[in-house]
């Protein structure tokens, strides 16, 4: 059997929200959420990948960004034929654009800029694998 192969077809973001009368201090905290439903007769994993940056102490985030992307398979019939790398790699796929996307829209909005690191985001592979669903279409 020949390993699955896949590739970013799309993304987009589809909420941008910034409320600069939340940013309280300079102590930042970021947060990331993700989760994935894939379709087995197209053949399409899309992932939906949550942002947030919040000041230290505050519940409520002044930046949150929510980026949709599709990837598309060949070779996988069912979910359970996704191999295990995918989603590591999914989200390593995307990040610089959502990394990317937070800089420019606190930069144009001339507010703080918020400048994400480059990330290791290996601890959400788990998390995404829990939270990916089979689309029923």
């Amino acid at each position: 059997m020949q390993p699955a192969s896949f590739q970013l077809s799309d993304y987009q973001f589809i909420k941008v929200e910034l409320d600069n009368s939340r940013l309280k201090n300079n102590d930042i905290n970021i947060s990331f959420d993700v989760a994935g439903e894939y379709s087995p007769k197209q053949s399409i994993f899309e992932l939906k990948f949550e942002a947030g940056a919040s000041s230290e102490g505050e519940d409520s985030a002044f930046v949150s960004v929510t980026c949709l992307a599709n990837f598309t398979f060949e070779d996988v019939a069912s979910l359970e034929d996704i191999p295990d790398y995918f989603y590591q790699n999914a989200i390593a796929i995307i990040f610089p654009y959502l990394r990317a996307y937070i800089s420019l829209v606190t930069t144009q909005a001339n507010v703080k800029p918020i400048i994400l690191p480059t990330l290791n985001l290996s601890q959400l592979t788990t998390p995404l694998k829990g939270n990916t669903t089979l689309k029923n279409n």
